[in-house]
């Protein structure tokens, strides 16, 4: 009795390492099937990078427009392209449309020269846009007096009535 418990033990044994001998087998052949991958070329290009001109609009000052732009190299395919751009119309336009600012607040009223002045200092600049760090703007300074108060539409429908009610 245990000369058969011993050979049920050996065959199982037997089974269990046929089979991780089979599947160690299994693995080893699915990794050899697999080819492995060339490594990508790194294309060494000689093509220098984008150059652009700035946006000029198609009509107007703002708006949709086009940009040249261009590029050096011996062996480049395309060395010229030309690329729809926008120009926003609410951009200071007087520093370059390329280039974008951030304003600080109007300042007091100059007397001697009627006029107010703010300061902004460069936020973006588009397509490598040569734009100054820090621009000056002003504008007139307005009214200095305070207009009349106006008497309320109410008031004067009423006093319209009382007219028409005394004619």
């Amino acid at each position: 009795m245990q000369s058969q418990q011993y050979l049920q033990q050996r065959r199982k044994f037997a089974a269990a390492f046929l089979a991780f001998i089979f599947i160690l087998a299994a693995v080893g052949t699915a990794e050899a099937g697999k080819k492995e991958k060339p490594e990508k070329k790194v294309k060494k290009s000689d093509c220098g990078e984008w150059q652009w001109s700035v946006c000029v609009p198609t009509s107007g000052d703002c708006g949709l427009g086009t940009r040249e732009g261009t590029r050096t190299g011996a062996e480049c395919k395309q060395t010229m392209k030309t690329q729809r751009c926008k120009i926003p119309c609410n951009w200071k336009k007087q520093f370059g449309a390329e280039c974008k600012y951030q304003f600080q607040a109007w300042g007091e009223c100059d007397l001697n020269t009627a006029l107010k002045t703010r300061t902004g200092s460069l936020k973006r600049a588009l397509h490598n846009a040569d734009c100054q760090k820090t621009v000056t703007i002003s504008k007139p300074c307005g009214k200095l007096t305070k207009p009349k108060p106006q008497e309320s539409k109410k008031k004067k429908k009423e006093g319209k009535k009382q007219e028409k009610m005394l004619d």
